[in-house]
């Protein structure tokens, strides 16, 4: 109903608002489509801004948690979406927005959502940890390469990584890279590779493309032939904005296939360049360490024991000489008083011997069967008896005896 107002007769503002909110309330819920190109979840209202898939219009939106929580994928920003909303005025301060009741992702928009779920699902089971990724080898004897027959991504790969090193070997395993058997065919290429044991690191490459066209390479079958091979897979797949989740899984993330064959293959003058380098830097140490030991040498020649080596030679002998002297001295002493003292021992003996008895006048006389006479009891009249003298033996018969007139005095008695 159309209100009659006048400069004289003008409608109160909130007449309008609530003709405004009872026209657009009349509109009723409808099914929307549209892009989300924000998206700000909270925990009990979440905010949308949803925009036009041709138009420059977009348009805020309001729905409670669960309507994105019971999505079967998960909502995002970017995602193209189908919305059932009834459009709501707000009076207070005239404002338009969408309360939505359902979300659903369509097209591109539900498959990238399904892209993100099967990410995070990969991702809890760790086939994306660092933990897990193995470091490229310096130097690849032979490099193994899937990619498309006489593509551009080809070409890239080969021109750059022989530019930087011309010996550089590649194994060629062709494959659709894109289309529903391409990832069949990635997969059957990869584990030819990963079988042979020349081959040291695999780049799987492809140029740019649309999202569709790079749907293979995120490819659940694929990420896990990546995440099972044992040699290092780099990715190199479309351009820097495109993330396939093959780039997540592999060892080395390259954003071009030329920037594959860069991070692949070192190039030859600057390996050149540094080994140079480390060259110089080697003579100069092998130097610096001559001129130390040198200096060293020179200070240890320098010694009085080393310019004259025999000094100490000289040192010993003469000590050797005198020790030597000191002992021939102290054995002759010894001897000395050795001889000394035999010679004393010798003239005590000498002394007490019958023969000095014997010298001095004395005899010994001995019957004829060697006993020594000390009594004249044991001499008959004309017995036979031997006279033992200093210098021989004289043969006595005895005429007749007498007792000797002290015979019965002691030995004090004749003191």
């Amino acid at each position: 109903m159309a209100l009659e107002t006048s400069p004289d007769s003008p409608a109160p503002l909130r007449v309008i608002s609530q003709l405004m909110g009872d026209y657009i309330a009349r509109l009723g819920a409808q099914w929307i489509e549209g892009e989300i190109a924000q998206l700000t979840r909270r925990q009990g209202v979440c905010f949308l801004t949803l925009r036009d898939l041709d138009a420059k219009i977009s348009m805020s939106v309001t729905c409670r948690r669960i309507v994105l929580d019971r999505s079967p994928t998960p909502i995002t920003e970017g995602a193209r979406v189908v919305i059932h909303a009834r459009p709501d005025f707000y009076p207070a301060n005239g404002t338009l927005s969408l309360n939505a009741r359902d979300i659903r992702p369509v097209g591109m928009g539900e498959l990238l959502a399904r892209i993100e779920q099967r990410r995070q699902l990969l991702a809890a089971e760790g086939l994306f940890d660092l933990a897990r990724k193995r470091p490229l080898p310096f130097l690849p004897h032979r490099i193994g390469l899937i990619t498309g027959k006489g593509s551009a991504a080809e070409h890239d790969v080969l021109e750059n990584a022989r530019l930087r090193w011309p010996g550089v070997e590649f194994e060629i395993s062709y494959a659709l890279m894109q289309g529903s058997s391409s990832a069949a065919q990635v997969i059957t290429a990869l584990r030819a590779l990963d079988a042979d044991e020349a081959v040291d690191v695999i780049v799987i490459a492809r140029g740019g493309g649309s999202v569709e066209d790079l749907l293979p390479f995120s490819d659940e079958g694929l990420v896990r032939a990546v995440a099972a091979a044992r040699t290092p897979v780099v990715s190199a797949i479309g351009h820097e904005p495109d993330v396939p989740l093959l780039d997540h899984v592999a060892d080395v993330r390259a954003s071009t296939p030329t920037d594959a064959a860069k991070r692949v293959v070192p190039a030859v003058v600057d390996e050149l360049q540094h080994l140079a380098q480390l060259r110089r830097r080697a003579w100069y140490a092998v130097d610096q360490r001559l001129g130390r030991e040198q200096h060293r040498l020179d200070a240890i020649r320098s010694r009085p024991a080393m310019a004259r080596p025999v000094t100490l030679i000289d040192e010993q002998t003469s000590r050797v000489d005198e020790l030597l002297g000191r002992a021939r001295r102290s054995l002759g002493h010894r001897l000395d008083l050795a001889h000394h003292e035999a010679a004393a021992q010798l003239a005590r003996v000498r002394a007490l011997s019958p023969l000095r008895t014997l010298e001095r006048g004395y005899a010994v006389a001995q019957t004829t069967d060697g006993r020594v006479v000390t009594s004249i009891e044991q001499l008959a009249p004309d017995a036979e008896v031997s006279l033992r003298v200093v210098d021989g033996h004289a043969s006595l018969r005895t005429l007749s005896t007498a007792p000797s007139p002290h015979a019965d005095l002691t030995d004090d008695e004749e003191s």
